[in-house]
């Protein structure tokens, strides 16, 4: 049978960006297609934050700021839904009084999604979410590079006590295995620790570290060619904490640090990744009570679409 011709945003010039259904860019349903190459899912979860909630909002803020991308992405030279069935499937409902029950259904809910080939981009919902998109990534296919985009480290060990909560996701994945350990990176990091241990116990776990003060000093070229060549040909994940953008560019987030990257900075980055072997990412802790204009909630929606049109690119299917 001759591949079909992917199905693309509602037409602005027809209906007006502010009109329609809120879909991420406009985009079809995925029960409106036979087959989805990349799907946007929401993940309305907050239940593991530990200062501000409200991230629970997020996926509805940015498929509402999501009206006004348009489906030429010129710094990447592609269309991504043009060559790629791009889609939106909806919410994964998960359960706000039980984290671990929450956990459980996420990863089943993203194994089936991905089962027949497509590939995520995730919206949070707090970081929690992070950990059971992770083992649905290494299910498929084994442990992953980790490129970890945050004001924070997120590699605690447990908060009063719970090992499940938006600060611990990656050393939860790194105890279960689901992480290559030779290619792990945090991007954007600042901010005052618990102690030096905090940073001590991160390396122990196979991580390097570029802060966001590294990407000033470095520039965004020499940070990707780093990045580029820790990650090499591995399959990769990405997550991005909304909150490794200096309160300026996001203010609308749960734990905001002051001394982030701009906006600029980390979609040029994101843009230095083209050819990775990604497999999967998200995006996560854009918490729209906190938002002033709707400047978090554009800034996630372009991070979002930079990643479906690297997954457009991409060999990672």
């Amino acid at each position: 049978m001759p591949e079909q011709t992917p199905i693309g945003p509602v037409d602005s010039s027809r209906v007006p960006r502010f009109a329609g259904f809120a879909t991420f860019a406009r985009l079809p349903r995925i029960d409106q297609v036979e087959h989805a190459d990349v799907a946007v899912v929401g993940v309305p979860f907050d239940a593991g934050v530990s200062y501000r909630p409200g991230a629970r909002f997020g996926p509805a803020a940015l498929r509402e700021a999501s009206r006004l991308l348009r489906p030429y992405h010129p710094e990447l030279d592609v269309s991504p839904f043009a060559e790629t069935q791009v889609v939106d499937a909806g919410d994964i409902a998960l359960n706000p009084f039980n984290i671990g029950e929450a956990i459980e259904t996420l990863q089943s809910e993203a194994e089936a999604l991905t089962a027949n080939g497509t590939r995520l981009v995730t919206v949070g919902g707090d970081h929690t979410i992070a950990l059971p998109l992770l083992r649905a990534a290494a299910k498929k296919h084994g442990p992953v590079a980790l490129l970890h985009f945050d004001a924070h480290l997120d590699t605690w060990d447990t908060y009063f006590g719970e090992p499940y909560t938006h600060g611990t996701p990656f050393r939860r994945a790194s105890e279960e295995g689901l992480l290559d350990t030779e290619a792990l990176s945090h991007v954007g990091t600042r901010g005052p620790l618990y102690g030096k241990r905090d940073l001590e116990e991160d390396r122990r776990l196979g991580f390097g570290i570029v802060t966001s003060g590294d990407v000033m000093r470095r520039g965004v070229a020499e940070t990707v060619d780093a990045l580029r060549q820790r990650i090499g040909g591995r399959p990769l994940y990405i997550s991005v904490d909304i909150d490794v953008l200096d309160p300026a560019h996001a203010p609308g987030t749960g734990t905001p640090e002051a001394g982030g990257m701009t906006s600029r900075e980390l979609l040029e980055i994101l843009r230095g990744l083209r050819d990775c072997n990604l497999v999967g990412a998200d995006v996560v802790e854009l918490a729209p009570a906190y938002d002033h204009a709707e400047i978090t909630a554009i800034a996630a929606s372009h991070v979002a679409y930079d990643l479906v049109s690297l997954l457009s690119l991409g060999k990672g299917a």
